[in-house]
């Protein structure tokens, strides 16, 4: 296997969505959802090739529509099920490369249409800088509320997210007095692909890129409305 110093972007769009149905392919200002994450990858020049992976013959017409230079994964049944793994994906695509891969794969979800060149190509400077000592490195956004003031509900009754524990009153108390918590944005992740062939996407040292940028991961009419309004901002 020859390995290139380059980074691959792969941007999988799956047609089976259940929560918001073709949602890939959804229109914001007129165009598909699948446009705005081919259109942010042809604007940065560290992507040596930009791979649109899909189990869907129209999701891949479209995709071509747009964009003619692209590389196109055509995946199967089990690779496109709603329980499939996003390690699999990549794993099926590095399956049917014939010896030549790339040190490194980004990965750019079309759920997440809002992104900024200037994130994208500072999230990869910086992770160039610090790929020796960490795994890979995801786009972090910090939560307004604390994950530890939310709960599940276990037998019946309001329970922390950290244990078997039903006193609330310790856990409700002002933000300041709590950890910061984060969620991962899905504006870009990096990942090695040695990483990748040992079947892990992450490692176990991932790297948290702090943005605060407005985005949106797509899952619900809810989401997808936001999004067609961060648009109309210009955000």
């Amino acid at each position: 296997m020859k390995f290139l110093n380059e980074i691959w972007v792969l941007i999988p769009a799956r047609s089976g969505s259940t929560g918001l149905k073709n949602k890939n392919i959804k229109k914001i200002n007129n165009k598909p959802l699948i446009y705005y994450s081919l259109e942010s990858a042809h604007k940065i020049k560290k992507f040596k090739k930009i791979i649109f992976s899909s189990d869907s013959d129209r999701y891949i017409n479209i995709a071509k529509k747009y964009f003619k230079n692209i590389s196109i994964h055509k995946r199967g049944s089990k690779t496109s099920s709603k329980r499939a793994s996003e390690l699999s994906i990549f794993q099926d695509f590095i399956k049917k490369q014939k010896g030549i891969l790339p040190k490194y794969f980004a990965h750019m979800r079309p759920t997440s249409p809002i992104r900024k060149t200037s994130t994208i190509n500072n999230a990869i400077y910086k992770f160039m800088d610090i790929k020796k000592k960490y795994s890979s490195l995801r786009t972090v956004t910090e939560m307004s509320d604390p994950s530890y003031r939310t709960f599940r509900i276990v037998d019946g009754k309001i329970c922390s997210i950290l244990k078997k524990d039903f006193d609330m009153q310790k856990y409700w108390r002002p933000r300041q007095n709590f950890e910061k918590t984060y969620f991962g944005n899905c504006i870009i992740d990096i990942y090695k692909t040695e990483n990748i062939l040992n079947g892990s996407l992450w490692g176990n040292k991932i790297f948290p890129y702090i943005v605060k940028d407005k985005t949106t991961d797509i899952d619900s009419m809810e989401d997808f409305e936001y999004s067609k309004y961060l648009f109309t901002k210009n955000l």
